[in-house]
């Protein structure tokens, strides 16, 4: 597997893990410690974005 294929399966992780939280906000909301991770997970997909389409320009 190269880089950019590990990438994007972590993005994949990430993106779910997201969509699960969002669900759960709307539901019953988020713990202080739930929205935290909630952030650094949303920071994380950003970054990896970024670096994908930087590998592939």
């Amino acid at each position: 597997m190269n880089s950019t294929a590990v990438l994007e399966r972590q993005n994949e992780i990430l993106r779910r893990n997201i969509e699960t939280m969002i669900i759960k906000n709307n539901r019953d909301g988020l713990s202080r410690q739930e929205s935290g991770f909630y952030h650094t997970m949303v920071k994380e997909w950003h970054q990896n974005q970024h670096e994908i389409n930087q590998m592939r320009d």
